[in-house]
């Protein structure tokens, strides 16, 4: 196993950091395609592959998703729809090869197939997928994907970092930003850390992370109108309340769906919603307003923004960073950046062996 301290290097100060923020509250935009911007949440239920033999019912499950899209905009059509975070793969993998037979390419035919559902409908879809590049061999990343009305892929918005310390004997081997950061700036630059896709139906940002409210303003800061935050298994609805109503934006947060369509070999069925593991998939508006809410069914709920009035009085986050900014220089991350970028651990526990004994201190949420 090699040496971390090989890879644990300060990140890029030596590549110029553009102007992200302005000064005067104001952000950069493009025009509206019209004033008021309507919203679909779909949360649909997630089903995980067969790692060894994943292609039939990735088949299935893009299905399933193509068929879910036709229902959500043949009534009541939006201009954005928002899936959860798994809707190709689900989840059920143990090893890195197994996540790398399941993982896509961003040009796949599953992606086309969900971007030309884009273009009939002349909206933008939003949904994540596991991605494997040739320019990151062996790695696979959960990556969040949004497709445009030309069938174009009009963002790739990767996971920024994992949560890591939760488990004390697991840690997750996907490849999140923070855990090849020097590589990732060396190669998309620092505006690529936290993106943000300016549409003609409001500037989205996309994200799964959740623990790190950091992001999100930082998102906002950069001029995020919309937040989508996919999840799968569960999230803390408070939480993405709070994110609309701290940082003054629109929050999109979607969530899997109760699954009755065959048997879970984990939990019984009604564990989940009692433990709020499906479901609640909502919609914010920037007062932390509660815009639409599903329960843990698979289902569609809509929204309609005013995006023109919104924007019109709108500007960035306003708060006292001199008071702060001292605490923040002194703070050390628990875990260094660019764990991953020599070594891929093979499985969750292999990953947590590695890590563990690195961290700065030790937290753990959970004793497994």
């Amino acid at each position: 196993m090699p040496q971390t301290e090989s890879f644990a290097m300060t990140t890029r100060h030596d590549i110029p950091v553009p102007t992200m923020v302005r000064k005067d509250g104001t952000y950069p935009t493009v025009d509206l395609r019209r004033d008021k911007v309507s919203i679909n949440i779909v949360q649909t239920r997630t089903r995980p592959v067969d790692p060894d033999d994943p292609e039939p019912l990735i088949r299935d499950n893009l299905d399933y998703t193509l068929n879910a899209i036709d229902k959500a905009q043949g009534k009541g059509r939006a201009d954005l729809v928002c899936f959860h975070e798994f809707p190709l793969q689900g989840g059920g993998r143990k090893n890195r090869e197994q996540y790398l037979r399941v993982a896509r390419y961003t040009e796949c035919r599953e992606i086309e197939e969900i971007a030309l559902k884009a273009k009939q409908y002349d909206c933008y879809i939003a949904f994540g997928c596991l991605i494997k590049d040739e320019d990151w061999p062996g790695h696979v990343m959960n990556m969040q994907i949004l497709v445009g009305p030309d069938s174009n892929i009009v963002a790739r918005h990767w996971k920024q970092r994992a949560k890591r310390g939760t488990f004390r004997h697991s840690e997750q081997i996907t490849t999140c930003i923070y855990d090849v950061f020097d590589r990732f700036v060396e190669m998309y630059g620092w505006d690529a850390v936290i993106p943000v896709a300016r549409t003609d139906i409001g500037n989205i940002a996309m994200s799964p992370v959740q623990y790190e409210p950091e992001l999100f303003r930082a998102q906002a800061l950069k001029g995020a109108e919309i937040l989508v935050r996919p999840a799968t298994g569960g999230f803390r609805w408070e939480d993405t309340q709070m994110c609309s109503y701290h940082h003054d934006v629109f929050t999109v947060v979607v969530n899997n769906s109760l699954n009755i369509g065959y048997e879970n070999k984990e939990f019984f069925v009604e564990n989940a919603p009692r433990n709020d593991w499906v479901g609640r998939s909502s919609i914010f508006g920037p007062k932390g307003e509660v815009l639409a809410q599903a329960g843990p069914f698979e289902t569609r709920r809509r929204a309609v923004i005013d995006m023109a009035a919104y924007r019109e009085r709108h500007r960035i986050p306003d708060f006292h960073i001199s008071m702060y900014r001292h605490v923040f220089d002194q703070y050390e991350e628990r875990y260094q950046p660019n764990l991953w970028t020599g070594y891929q651990p093979d499985n969750a526990r292999e990953a947590a062996d590695y890590l563990h004994p690195r961290a700065a201190w030790q937290n753990f949420w959970y004793d497994y």
